[in-house]
């Protein structure tokens, strides 16, 4: 006598829950991908996490053309004005940052990486960073678009804002189908 095969523990039986459960595990073993990743470039640049992403904080700041302040780094990443200063303090020793006084208002610090920083990111994050573009070349714009829009709405699902503002990324319905899709909350 055979016995059927108990449902899987989070996923149904159905041709749509072995989709996304082949989705879900696609995520699952990109995230560790990019984990092994982060602990290689904090290995090979000898830092933590939090000073990588000063880094990058501030590089996307320069990139952008905008100033940062500590109070900036502080609400980005969720840290006291004491660990900023702390955590700005070692990476200006190690020659990664440098703190400035604005230049129309004295009583501002301003943040910035230094061309070192710079370097050294490229040289420990270019290839990847190029083997990344690599992967999205040639994808049309439809690809693109569908991509983007799903990991946002799965970001959306991750950090839950979906089940406290009710927003539509979190349903089952794709947010373009949904009838309440791009309504002003209100």
């Amino acid at each position: 006598m055979t016995t059927a095969s108990p449902a899987p523990y989070w996923y149904g039986e159905s041709a749509e829950d072995r989709r996304g459960s082949r989705v879900m595990q696609a995520l699952r073993e990109y995230r560790s991908a990019e984990m092994a990743m982060r602990r290689r470039t904090q290995d090979s640049m000898a830092m933590g996490e939090n000073e990588l992403l000063v880094l990058r904080f501030l590089t996307r700041a320069a990139g952008a053309g905008a100033d940062t302040t500590p109070a900036d780094l502080a609400r980005h990443l969720g840290l006291s004005t004491a660990s900023i200063t702390a955590l700005l303090d070692r990476l200006e020793r190690s020659g990664h940052v440098r703190r400035e006084r604005h230049p129309t208002d004295r009583r501002k610090i301003l943040v910035r990486g230094t061309t070192h920083t710079e370097d050294e990111i490229r040289d420990t994050l270019g290839g990847m960073h190029e083997r990344m573009m690599r992967v999205t070349s040639g994808m049309s714009r439809v690809e693109a678009d569908a991509v983007t829009a799903f990991l946002e709405r799965m970001r959306c699902a991750v950090d839950g804002s979906c089940a406290r503002t009710g927003a539509p990324c979190c349903l089952s319905e794709h947010p373009a189908e949904h009838p309440t899709a791009g309504r002003a909350a209100g």
